[in-house]
């Protein structure tokens, strides 16, 4: 079972390289729109990446530290059009989506997060194996066993919400806060906070939006706030393509969705597992490759696995002689295999703890070992100094109409954003799609349009006055 430590990077500057700082671009200004004038800046994505710590299942690690997210005083009737976008069309299905169950540990019903062309979603089992498949595994151990890092006690949580219903809760953002996305989230105070490793994740699907929030040592105080080194935003109905910037973390280590990855046993009870599950090695290369993001280590051995490599177990693995459950996650296995996500030990693959699981059924997966994996063929491997470079989004306005209200009044934030993978309004607002949102003030509030994509986030800002 895990006993995670979260080895911070101020605290390993002098040994570990890759603290980096932040990195922003030339400001410049965005096109009014018929209301206040709003102002924008971007900043790129940054190159290579801190080195996170070790621990059974490692620390996400990033970069600089950020400032929390600013709170205002009024509320937002909605986030937008719940469909379409003002980033991205396509992905997943909202009715799909909408008919989750609610609250801790909740039954999906069969949704599937993510595009089909997700690489969480991808079928594998066809793909080559790497040329240096026999070399990584034997850094790993080929003796070492699989590891459930789950069961009915061990695991990480997640909640499902109802936005509708579900106020938004302020994040504040600690030290990775550059990297992060500053919220408000969907989260209610009493998500459940992973407390078997001092990672202290939350995970929050909200099935009216379909957006998925993740922090990392995450915590509540007592108005209902949450605070966190670090968060992620996911869009659960499109993510085919790179949604974070390059060189930037998540709520884990290498940049990636923790709750995609996760085994859970409403699928296990349902007869199948469609997506990749989530795996921690132990020492990892400063390297990444697709989906990942980040890397979270000072090593440049070329024996280690870059940060988003693929395991698949054998296709000529017998496991017919493994429970009808533990037949679903191995198949799961060599179909969709397992990725990198984090530092960790060696071959631990996790899941959504969970009172119905059985934990000696489960143990009984420890009988396969490395030597029964391959590595998927990667594609390009991101080293320091081939980070891929692009645009990042651009704001062609953001507004607010009228730009002066009285007490309670309503305001419609207009935007029009190209380049986007998606959007956050700050404060109060939150994750949106589509070109604009009604708020409705009871003071003085300065807005925040955050639009990223793979390459990097720009901002603009407009200020609405109440008298």
């Amino acid at each position: 079972m895990k006993h995670a430590t979260m080895i911070l990077c101020a605290a390993l500057a002098a040994l570990l390289a890759g603290c980096k700082s932040d990195l922003d671009g030339g400001s410049d200004t965005a096109g009014n729109g018929a209301g206040a004038t709003s102002t924008s800046s971007s900043s790129s994505s940054s190159s290579g990446g801190p080195t996170s710590g070790g621990g059974s299942s490692g620390g996400s690690s990033s970069s600089s530290s950020g400032g929390g997210s600013s709170s205002g005083g009024g509320s937002s009737s909605g986030g937008g059009s719940s469909s379409g976008g003002g980033s991205s069309s396509g992905g997943g299905s909202a009715s799909a989506c909408s008919g989750m169950s609610t609250g801790a540990a909740a039954d999906l019903n069969g949704f599937r997060l993510f595009a089909s062309g997700s690489a969480w979603n991808q079928d594998i089992s066809a793909l080559p194996v790497d040329s240096q498949s026999d070399a990584y595994i034997a850094a790993i151990g080929t003796g070492t066993a699989l590891h459930p890092d789950f069961g009915t006690q061990y695991g990480i949580p997640y909640i499902v919400v109802d936005s509708s219903t579900q106020p938004k809760a302020a994040i504040n953002l600690g030290m990775y806060g550059s990297e992060s996305d500053p919220g408000p989230f969907a989260i209610p105070p009493n998500a459940p906070i992973e407390t078997t490793s001092s990672d202290a994740h939350v995970l929050a699907l909200d099935r009216t939006t379909c957006w998925l929030y993740e922090i990392y040592v995450a915590g509540v105080n007592a108005q209902g706030d949450w605070s966190g080194d670090s968060t992620a935003l996911w869009d659960m109905l499109n993510n085919a393509s790179q949604s974070r910037p390059y060189g930037w973390t998540s709520a884990d280590a290498a940049g990636l969705p923790i709750f995609a990855g996760l085994v859970r046993q409403d699928e296990v009870a349902r007869g199948s597992i469609d997506h990749a599950l989530r795996f921690t090695v132990a020492n990892t290369r400063k390297a990444y490759v697709a989906p990942a993001s980040h890397w979270a280590s000072s090593s440049t051995s070329t024996t280690r696995l870059p940060m988003g490599a693929r395991l698949r177990l054998k296709a000529s693995v017998d496991i017919s002689g493994f429970s009808a459950a533990n037949q679903v996650i191995l198949r799961a296995l060599k179909t969709y295999g397992m990725i990198l996500a984090d530092n960790g030990s060696n071959l631990f693959i996790t899941g959504a703890n969970d009172p119905d699981w059985d934990d000696n059924d489960l143990n009984a997966l420890k009988r396969l070992t490395a030597a029964n994996f391959e590595v998927v063929q990667m594609g390009t491997v991101v080293t320091p100094g081939s980070e891929p470079q692009g645009a990042v989004p651009s704001i062609a306005s953001f507004s607010a109409s009228p730009a002066t209200v009285s007490a309670g009044g309503a305001v419609t934030l207009s935007f029009s954003v190209s380049g986007a993978s998606y959007l956050i309004i700050s404060p109060e607002v939150g994750p949106v799609r589509g070109t604009s949102v009604s708020v409705h003030l009871t003071t003085t509030t300065t807005y925040t349009l955050y639009a990223t994509n793979a390459y990097g986030r720009r901002e603009a800002t407009v200020r609405v006055t109440v008298n």
